[in-house]
């Protein structure tokens, strides 16, 4: 019995898998696709060096998340094209920065999360107890959180 690891056929060990998790210690699920959303626009919170900001928080914009966010000089609504960004809308699910998600949920407009999409790294920025308390699921019409 062999107890080393099978090379494939190609000759070159296989790469591990590494799984992303989310703040609830499960796989990381898609966040939205329509519009597509996450800093790497692959529909997920993934996060990686790149991602200076940490767009990891998967929230279900509102009207008030929005505007405070234009207030805050964080402009969610107008498109821009050059960075495959379309503009929001309430009910868009979009991956946003913990520290701007944390300032929105400190001045008491945060938007809604969905835990099981929102990337483990959060929590370096944003407690869990306050994330939870505006974890919800998306109802079957988004256009219901203006």
């Amino acid at each position: 019995m062999n107890d080393e690891p099978q090379q494939p056929e190609t000759g070159q060990p296989e790469e591990p898998v590494e799984v992303e998790l989310n703040v609830l210690g499960g796989p990381l699920e898609p966040c939205g696709t329509d519009p597509v959303t996450g800093f790497y626009r692959d529909g997920r919170c993934s996060t990686g060096p790149e991602d200076i900001g940490s767009h990891t928080v998967c929230a279900v914009v509102t009207r008030e998340f929005l505007e405070h966010q234009a207030a805050v000089g964080n402009d969610l609504v107008t498109p821009r094209p050059e960075w495959r960004f379309p503009g929001l809308t309430p009910g868009d699910r979009w991956c946003v920065v913990a520290a701007r998600w944390l300032q929105a949920y400190e001045d008491g407009v945060a938007a809604p999360v969905v835990l099981a999409s929102t990337h483990e790294r959060t929590l370096d920025v944003v407690p869990f107890a306050h994330l939870r308390e505006h974890a919800v699921d998306v109802p079957p019409d988004p256009g219901t959180l203006t």
